[in-house]
């Protein structure tokens, strides 16, 4: 196991009260290094924290842990089976203007678009 993926896995581990459900998979391309974190749905609120600072933080000491190592480091967290955040497409929900959430810009933004506009 790759030093940044322990990192993850240490700090995850202390955070969530399901440490058993915390899966890690490491994927390296020519963009650098994914590390995809799998965790249990009552954990996702503290993995991510209020506002997104607590995945924000984390996302930041990985990206020096990959420094260290002359590689860049990014964090996927995946929604959990069940989770309420984010649908795929095929089964986003309807409101009464038959539109889907990916149309409706006042709808709830799925967990890594929101991320995604944190610029993190």
């Amino acid at each position: 196991m790759e030093r940044d993926q322990q990192f993850l896995e240490q700090v995850v581990t202390a955070l969530v009260d399901h440490p058993e459900s915390v899966k890690i998979n490491r994927t390296v391309d020519e963009m650098g290094v994914l590390l995809t974190l799998d965790v249990h749905a009552e954990d996702m609120g503290k993995i991510i924290g209020r506002s997104g600072n607590t995945a924000k933080a984390i996302r930041t000491l990985l990206r020096v842990v990959g420094m260290k190592n002359d590689a860049r480091v990014n964090l996927k967290i995946n929604e959990p089976e069940g989770g309420t955040r984010s649908m795929g497409s095929s089964d986003a929900p309807m409101d009464d203007t038959n539109e889907s959430v990916d149309d409706n810009p006042d709808m709830p933004k799925s967990l890594d678009d929101a991320l995604d506009d944190l610029k993190i």
